[in-house]
């Protein structure tokens, strides 16, 4: 009996021997089949802030990318406002060149054409001139609305945008000229201009021969303008 109850003693204690290390061992298993799964979990949990920092990563470089964009833009537009800028600077001294060689050729094509007056003629418009000058003038002249308007003869459309206007300009003297009733007359791409205003006293004693002038028609009357004094205009008539 004490036999068997050795030989069972023993048996038991090699079995719990034996099970204890398996379910150790099961354990452990167990315990890493778990940690893997946490692992798993945790990546989870973190993809959707990877994705949500790659979008907001991609949303900053949109927007840098449209902000450079914008400022290509804008570079852009001002190199072509400084390129039409320049164009038209250019333009204007182009034009300004070729009205001062027009004025020129103008100027030498009327002294090849009017010879100069001889001293008894120039003494002749001298006086004329100077007799038709006005004392006072804001009282002494009258527009051609004062005078019941104009009713003398129109120079046509065509002739008129051909030498007349703000941009032909001329001098008098070496005109042909007359005085007629007391009033100077010249004559200017053959018509008769005739002054029916007297000129203002401050303007310069010989300004018929050095100033520019130039004949418009505004106000429903012709008047004749000095550039040297151009708010004032003097009411002419035109004959033929």
């Amino acid at each position: 009996m004490n036999a068997i109850r050795i030989i069972s003693s023993a048996a038991l204690s090699l079995l719990l021997g034996i099970a204890a290390p398996a379910y150790a061992q099961h354990e452990q298993q167990g315990e890493k089949q778990d940690h893997p799964q946490q692992q798993d979990s945790k990546h989870e949990q973190a993809k959707p802030e990877q994705q949500q920092q790659r979008q907001d990563q991609n949303k900053q470089q949109q927007h840098a990318q449209q902000q450079r964009h914008d400022q290509n833009k804008q570079q852009q537009h001002a190199q072509q406002q400084r390129h039409d800028q320049e164009k038209q600077q250019q333009h204007a001294q182009q034009q300004q060149r070729q009205d001062q060689n027009n004025r020129r050729q103008h100027a030498q094509q009327r002294g090849n054409e009017h010879p100069q007056h001889t001293q008894e003629q120039q003494r002749v418009q001298h006086s004329a001139w100077q007799e038709h000058r006005s004392q006072r003038w804001d009282s002494d002249h009258r527009n051609w609305q004062q005078r019941g308007g104009y009713h003398g003869y129109r120079i046509p459309n065509d002739r008129y945008r051909g030498y007349f206007g703000r941009d032909h300009g001329f001098r008098i003297y070496g005109l042909p000229f007359l005085v007629v009733g007391g009033y100077p007359r010249f004559q200017y791409q053959g018509y008769w201009i005739s002054l029916v205003d007297p000129w203002p006293e401050y303007w310069g004693n010989d300004w018929y021969d050095n100033d520019d002038v130039y004949i418009t028609y505004v106000d429903n009357g012709y008047y004749m303008y000095n550039r040297r004094y151009p708010n004032v205009g003097i009411a002419i008539s035109i004959s033929m």
